[in-house]
């Protein structure tokens, strides 16, 4: 019993919230980040992507990038050209 308690007080350190980054209201909708198609990547456009589109998290995907299969509701993409503009913003 005792060995029961410890383990799950060591797993209920992996459980993990989304980052509550730009004040998101969590549910992404791309669409309207889609005012940042040509911009350049940079701190700011990320930024203004997660206050458009209401996610809490961000991620930029470049050519050749390999990334998760897992959807977020939570996550806007912008995904960019070789030169770093964005050329596609969706959720997951």
């Amino acid at each position: 019993m005792r060995s029961l308690a410890v383990a799950a007080l060591l797993t209920a350190g992996c459980a993990t919230a989304p980052p509550a980054e730009a004040g998101g209201s969590g549910k992404c909708e791309a669409g309207k980040a889609e005012i940042l198609i040509g911009r350049k990547r940079s701190d700011e456009v990320g930024a203004e992507a997660l206050r458009l589109s209401g996610a809490t998290a961000l991620r930029w995907i470049a050519p050749g990038t390999m990334v998760t299969m897992d959807y977020r509701e939570d996550r806007v993409n912008l995904r960019v050209d070789s030169a770093g503009r964005v050329m596609k913003v969706d959720c997951g």
